[in-house]
């Protein structure tokens, strides 16, 4: 798994003109391809008089899938800058659509890989993007006599507490960065006079 992504921050739209067309790009994070694909297919319906709806997502913090469109612009002058500028943004887990309203001047294939590539990572400027790193999912069990000041602790260390479950013990769900696993050990140990259990489980991609 990749250490580290970066995504865009919410989602949004950004618009700006050129040569008398507008151009309006739309971001929003995507976890999959269906979500991606339903996000393109929501601004083509908000735009249904648009002379072309392109689009380019990423999906994967390896980037395993891509995809673009240019919807009738000429061959590799829209979807492909739009993508080319996400991935060198380091761009994951995102759609880009792009709505083009013809304005009657006619920019040429390097103007329109110039204004579709440009008009995304002016998107991401305006929007934001978030770091997500790669950590452990783990489990701690305590009783319940130690719960409430276990998870204040955990809290206060700056650890990300997912999920609290109570039954005859109490399971506290944790994020854990794979090099502080041994010295979480430890200082679990430590506050918790070694009654509380630790179980690693499989890894995730959190707010760095």
């Amino acid at each position: 798994m990749q250490e580290q992504y970066r995504t865009v921050a919410r989602e949004g739209v950004h618009e700006t003109e050129i040569n008398r067309s507008r151009f309006i790009c739309a971001l929003a994070p995507a976890a999959t391809e269906g979500e991606a694909q339903a996000f393109v297919a929501r601004i083509r319906k908000e735009h249904p008089t648009a002379t072309h709806n392109c689009f380019a997502y990423v999906v994967g913090a390896d980037a395993a899938v891509q995809k673009a469109s240019d919807d009738g612009e000429p061959g590799g002058t829209a979807g492909v800058p739009m993508l080319q500028m996400l991935m060198r943004r380091e761009i994951r887990y995102v759609a880009a659509v792009v709505t083009r309203y013809y304005g009657g001047v006619k920019l040429g294939a390097g103007g329109l890989i110039r204004a579709y590539g440009g008009v995304v990572g002016e998107a991401l400027d305006t929007l934001g993007t978030v770091t997500r790193k790669r950590f452990r999912l783990a489990t701690v069990t305590v009783d319940h006599q130690r719960a409430g000041k276990l998870e204040n602790d955990l809290r206060a260390t700056g650890r990300q507490v997912r999920d609290v479950t109570y039954t005859d013990t109490v399971r506290i769900g944790i994020g854990l960065p794979d090099a502080d696993v041994d010295a979480f050990r430890a200082w679990l140990a430590d506050v918790t006079a070694g009654t509380a259990g630790l179980e690693l489980g499989g890894e995730a991609y959190g707010d760095a």
